[in-house]
């Protein structure tokens, strides 16, 4: 454990940190899942709507640094073409 005043400060901002990037990254989980799910399901309005939440959700996960650009840059690119590939079918 630590024993300076200082190192006891920054344990404690290491726990606060901690649970806002578990949370970021929980939200943009739950972001991919549901858009997921909303292209499985065939509704294609639903999916561009979902699709438009997931990729504000990844916007701020890179903001908040829990992603790097390219990674969310990716996730969305994939995530459009399977949108418009539902949407053309």
């Amino acid at each position: 454990m630590a024993n300076h005043v200082s190192s006891l400060k920054r344990a404690r901002q290491t726990v606060t940190r901690t649970e806002v990037n578990r949370a970021n990254r929980s939200r943009v989980r739950s972001a991919l899942r549901a858009m997921r799910e909303a292209l499985t399901s065939g509704d294609v309005k639903a999916a561009q709507a979902q699709y438009r939440s997931t990729a504000s959700a990844l916007d701020r996960a890179v903001q908040k640094s829990v992603l790097h650009q390219n990674t969310a840059s990716r996730y969305k690119s994939r995530l459009n073409a399977r949108l418009k590939a539902l949407a053309t079918a």
